[in-house]
């Protein structure tokens, strides 16, 4: 009972006989407990039966303080010899002793079937009177995410601290939604179609990212998605023509704000996109996210930023840092600081 399932598993996996054994006996926790509690009862009663009568014979029927000195002594050696000790060595090395006794007890389930099968029907029609629910197989355990998330952090001396902080945001991306991770709609770096020639020419030169939203008028009118590096080319030729940057541009992606970053990250799979507009119940547009972003709660922050993204956290000689006021409490929260944080 005490053996690791998923342990368990990896062995009948990988086809080994005794663990394909212990797994049978596991599907019937009935018949396997009370098989063992019918042998164990039994050989206790013998020994204590046994015991009575090798002490009625030495001392005889008229002394009680033998008789109760052997029943001590027989049940001194019973609870070591026969619960205690046995009982410890299990839980210690479940493995080695789960697949070395399913052979022989395979055999007691055989030998006790009839008497044990009696016994669980009684087991069960009590507990069917009593509305209980219980599982007999308990070959398969099923894992929840915060059993998962446990295991994770207990195997930490088998995983690099690295490895370990990955695997645990792979565990909590599905509880993080698009809203929490993408950039707010007053950091959003866009063209607007009624700006001046120059201006634009200007922006998609300086430009520090290779997707840009485009709108007309007001950001809330965006019109579709530039690739930067398709619009290089009208910058190379004569006047900047509005029309063939029209032309350029790919529909938006829009995203409800209440989307798991698991299923945005699917659905950017899926259409082969890597830039999506989040935007609320009534269609108002509240930022965007980016693969990269979703990727950096995985793997951590990259190294390729844009000048407007760094000297966010500036550590002061006094061990304390300075936060820009603007950085999210996400990003905020992520930081390894051990010292007070100035904003």
């Amino acid at each position: 009972m005490a053996l690791n399932r998923y342990r368990l598993n990896h062995l009948v996996r990988k086809g080994n006989k005794s663990a394909k054994l212990t797994a049978k006996l596991l599907a019937h926790t009935d018949r396997l407990l009370g098989s063992i509690l019918f042998g164990n009862t039994l050989l206790n009663v013998a020994s204590a039966t046994l015991a009575e009568i090798i002490v009625l014979r030495l001392f005889g029927h008229d002394n009680s303080t033998a008789l109760l000195l052997g029943t001590l002594a027989i049940t001194f050696v019973l609870l070591v010899f026969s619960e205690i000790m046995p009982k410890v060595i299990a839980s210690s090395q479940p493995e080695r002793v789960a697949l070395f006794s399913s052979y022989p007890l395979a055999v007691l389930i055989r030998l006790f079937h009839p008497v044990a099968s009696i016994a669980t029907a009684i087991v069960h029609y009590v507990l069917w009177l009593f509305r209980i629910q219980v599982q007999t197989d308990q070959s398969k355990h099923t894992m929840n995410l915060e059993e998962l998330r446990m295991l994770v952090l207990e195997s930490e001396q088998f995983l690099p601290h690295k490895h370990q902080g990955m695997l645990l945001n792979l565990v909590d991306i599905g509880r993080i939604a698009v809203n929490d991770v993408m950039v707010p709609r007053n950091q959003i770096e866009a063209l607007n179609l009624d700006a001046e020639p120059h201006v634009l020419r200007e922006q998609l030169t300086t430009c520090h990212h290779t997707l840009l939203p485009v709108y007309q008028g007001a950001l809330d009118n965006i019109t579709g998605i530039l690739h930067v590096r398709r619009a290089l080319a009208l910058l190379q030729h004569g006047p900047f023509d509005r029309d063939e940057l029209r032309e350029l541009l790919h529909d938006p992606y829009f995203i409800p704000s209440d989307t798991s970053l698991l299923s945005q990250l699917q659905h950017f799979q899926e259409r082969q996109i890597r830039l999506g507009l989040v935007v609320d119940e009534y269609g108002e547009l509240l930022g965007l996210v980016t693969l990269e972003n979703i990727l950096e709660e995985i793997v951590g922050d990259f190294t390729t930023q844009s000048p407007a993204q760094t000297g966010k956290f500036l550590r002061q000689p006094d061990g304390s840092i300075l936060v820009e006021g603007g950085t999210p409490l996400r990003d905020l929260n992520r930081k390894p600081m051990k010292s007070n944080t100035k904003n």
